[in-house]
């Protein structure tokens, strides 16, 4: 039985660490370029097999199941959809690769092109970031030109173009986007090494942007799906509770 109080709070714990993911899916769904995550649950071994106490498929009383626990958490890479934005600060990438912005001492990749330029002339996140150029220095336009510039400030190509200059955007794709590792809201850092797109596979929307890849419909399912694994293991908790506290009740009136 108290096992069996063990097992349910395996249980709870996954299921609250679960809500945790979808809660922060939802959160970002207006985040551009926003990644979703999904916890992954895998069966969880008897605490003496995880002790080393036992080994699996050894046939004793320890090879019993441990419950459920969240492994790890992985990322959604699939694109999400593209939307005009009527916005000129706007950009996003079409394909592979990642706009490389300027955080500190390093360089973060993000999809989400929600940039703005500065009264100097200065491309940033909207966070202040700066947004690199190809040539890794951060892009700075003519604030004069800017202001007197018609059209589109990005070509197809992810450009810059503003008063005759051409400043080609710093987009870079890492080996594998198994690389990535979160950082922030749709910011990621790459442990690998990262090349920069060939001009000729360069493809750029000016004037829109990519959406987050998280679904508010299909969160809110998983959510309530969530929430309704957690409060039966909640119920079991204390249905167990109960019972054990009957048992203790009749044994002491026994004694």
């Amino acid at each position: 039985m108290v096992y069996g109080l063990y097992i349910s709070a395996e249980g709870a714990q996954a299921q609250s660490r679960r809500m945790e993911v979808i809660a922060n899916n939802l959160a970002n769904v207006d985040t551009p370029g926003f990644k979703n995550e999904f916890a992954i649950l895998e069966a969880r071994d008897s605490e003496a097999i995880n002790q080393y106490l036992d080994s699996p498929g050894s046939g004793s009383i320890n090879n019993i199941g441990g419950g459920v626990m969240v492994r790890d958490t992985q990322t959604n890479f699939k694109p999400g959809p593209i939307t005009p934005t009527g916005n000129r600060d706007d950009i996003a990438i079409r394909g592979e690769g990642y706009f490389q912005v300027q955080h500190g001492d390093q360089v973060m990749l993000t999809r989400g092109g929600n940039f703005l330029f500065t009264p100097d002339g200065r491309l940033t996140t909207q966070e202040g970031y700066s947004v690199l150029s190809s040539d890794g220095d951060p892009v700075q336009v003519d604030p004069e030109a800017k202001a007197v510039h018609r059209g589109a400030f990005y070509n197809e190509r992810g450009d810059v173009v503003i008063g005759g200059e051409v400043i080609p955007l710093a987009i870079a794709k890492p080996e594998s986007n198994a690389d990535l590792v979160k950082f922030g809201k749709n910011l990621f850092r790459s442990l690998g090494p990262v090349e920069q797109v060939p001009e000729e596979e360069r493809s750029a929307a000016p004037g829109m942007l990519e959406r987050s890849a998280a679904n508010p419909i299909t969160e809110m399912m998983a959510m309530i799906e969530t929430t309704r694994a957690y409060e039966s293991n909640i119920n079991m908790i204390k249905s167990q509770d109960e019972a054990l506290g009957n048992l203790l009740g009749r044994v002491l009136r026994q004694s």
